[in-house]
């Protein structure tokens, strides 16, 4: 589905509260931590969303009006998310298989409307400097933008021993990243390739950002190639946390001027792993 197709659909779900000049959701990192990235087997494993900045983040309960999609994907195939409104973790999940699970979260549109200076400021610190320019050659640096923003959001979660066959897989979420090697295989100076993709094709210049939970602060920042991918290596064992934000023109009838979709994945580096095969 086309971007406009796809926000017109959503705009009927859409918070449109453009009253309010900013939102506990908005700017932002949200992402998908589990209870365990390490599961076996049959395991209930909790799957928690948080909202926040260098990995310090807030609780957000489920809430059945923005979920777009909330899933995870076995040997099987795809399956819901269970979970009731109002409780963290947002949802719970088993699989009775050993592999790669790959969870995610894919929100429905909701509306903001910020200030000029907090508009710039996000638009820097997100690597839009495209959107910056495109502002200034419509005179509308210094104008407050109205904004649809929404979640991409994935996690891995490991169940059973780790196996380099079995791998991240796109679930066709507007904004996505996919990491192209198991992270649960990686040897310690090994590189994890990711391919960023929106609506389903290479994202090329955008800037993916990585962070581990022990030093958020020391970020590796990288932009994509033509071909939408990026490579990181990973020396820190523990939760890592990749993310980048891509922003668009609204369609029109959306009473918003930019529409932004904001990618997630998290999964945990582990030491002394023994791959098989």
């Amino acid at each position: 589905m086309s971007r406009s197709g796809w926000v017109r659909r959503c705009l009927p779900l859409a918070i449109v509260a453009f009253a309010l000049r900013s939102s506990p959701l908005f700017a932002h990192d949200l992402w998908i931590e589990p209870t365990t990235f390490s599961s076996e087997p049959g395991q209930w494993v909790g799957v928690r969303l948080r909202v926040g900045q260098d990995l310090l983040g807030d609780p957000l309960p489920r809430d059945a009006s923005l979920v777009n999609q909330f899933v995870f994907e076995d040997a099987t195939g795809r399956k819901p998310v269970v979970g009731r409104d109002g409780v963290d973790p947002a949802g719970f999940l088993r699989s009775d298989l050993p592999g790669l699970l790959v969870i995610g979260y894919h929100s429905h549109p909701s509306a903001v409307e910020l200030s000029a200076e907090k508009f710039n400021r996000y638009l820097r610190e997100e690597g839009l400097e495209t959107i910056a320019a495109l502002r200034a050659r419509r005179h509308e640096t210094e104008a407050s933008a109205r904004e649809l923003f929404s979640r991409c959001a994935k996690s891995l979660v490991l169940s059973g021993s780790p196996n380099a066959a079995q791998g991240d897989r796109p679930l066709g979420f507007p904004l996505e990243l996919v990491a192209e090697r198991n992270p649960y295989t990686l040897g310690a100076d090994e590189e994890l390739p990711l391919r960023l993709t929106y609506e389903d094709r290479p994202l090329a210049g955008a800037l993916v950002v990585a962070m581990n939970r022990s030093n958020p602060a020391e970020r590796l920042a990288v932009r994509t190639d033509d071909g939408g991918r990026v490579r990181f290596r990973l020396r820190l064992d523990g939760m890592w946390l990749i993310k980048a934000v891509h922003m668009v023109p609204a369609v029109a009838g959306s009473h918003a001027e930019w529409a932004s979709f904001w990618a997630s994945l998290t999964f945990e580096r582990q030491p002394k792993i023994v791959q098989t095969h």
